[in-house]
């Protein structure tokens, strides 16, 4: 999933569940954006991810993206397994779509669905240029005194979090470069408002089990929450604390977009990372209209 859970009130920093539970929060944090600037040509991209906590495999997902010459469309679904299902079982799928105008990718809508042993929780975000219209959260939560207000000043000017995944890099260059990582985030993700900043670390190259194998792009990540979330929840202090976070971006080819290809979070456990083990990408040939 590329939302933050809720998450359980005052855990321990040390216990397992903190652990587990920051672990599920860090490898959900997936959500980044760049200027709307032209996202050349069209192409595919069908992923498959794991989730390992100190090496241990404890959550499975996958995420398909369809970028047209006008519209386009994510999807990502996923759960967890093993030693966190344990702690913090769920499932959850996410979605958006919208237009590209003038190359630029313009999300309309935004879906989300997690699941836990307690409840099925339902996130809805309609967009308009980047500002939201209109969300629900189902069921609402109960109103929290200490959580920080969401004004409609920070819903504007935002992305949601599956099309702020989709990291656009101008220019003609080669879009896996130094420069991918040189910007940040507004995200609003149905209940927080939290920005993402991106810092250049360095090159490296990769090899999924299935399909892309090459450069990517490292980053550094950090993540600056703004309001929705509660001060003193021990996981949010953890996060925004973190200067150690990295991302890795990989190319969809035939276009100048990147994605996450591998996430690593230092947790109090050891190291959590979500890392693709299949990466099929290809770009598509441009829609020829049809005469008579």
């Amino acid at each position: 999933m590329l939302i933050f859970p809720r998450f359980a009130p005052r855990p321990r920093i040390a216990s397992p569940r903190f652990a587990a539970r920051l672990a599920m929060a860090a490898l959900c944090a997936l959500a980044f954006a760049w200027e709307a600037k032209p996202a050349a040509a069209q192409g595919k991209l069908e992923a498959q991810y794991e989730a390992t906590l100190s090496g241990i495999p404890v959550g499975r997902g996958a995420w398909n993206i369809d970028i047209q010459d006008d519209v386009f469309a994510a999807a990502a679904s996923g759960g967890t397994t093993g030693l966190l299902k344990s702690f913090a079982g769920g499932s959850g799928t996410g979605a958006s779509q919208g237009r590209v105008v003038n190359g630029a990718l313009v999300a309309t809508g935004y879906q989300a669905s997690t699941t836990t042993s307690k409840k099925t929780e339902e996130i809805h975000i309609t967009l308009d240029k980047g500002n939201v219209k209109e969300f629900g959260i189902v069921p609402e939560p109960p109103v929290d005194p200490d959580r920080i207000l969401v004004t409609d000043a920070h819903r504007r000017g935002v992305w949601d979090p599956m099309t702020a995944s989709l990291l656009r890099v101008p220019g003609t260059g080669d879009p896996v470069s130094p420069d991918a990582c040189h910007n940040g985030a507004p995200v609003f993700d149905g209940r927080m408002r939290y920005d993402l900043k991106l810092d250049f670390k360095r090159m490296e190259n990769v090899k999924a089990e299935k399909g892309y194998h090459g450069p990517v792009v490292v980053c550094a990540l950090y993540f600056v929450p703004v309001a929705g979330y509660i001060p003193d929840r021990p996981v949010i202090k953890y996060l925004a604390a973190q200067r150690n976070i990295e991302i890795a971006f990989a190319p969809v080819a035939g276009t100048r977009i990147l994605v996450p290809f591998w996430l690593k979070v230092p947790t109090p456990l050891g190291s959590a990372m979500l890392e693709a083990t299949s990466f099929i990408t290809s770009a598509q040939p441009p829609r020829v209209a049809k005469t008579q």
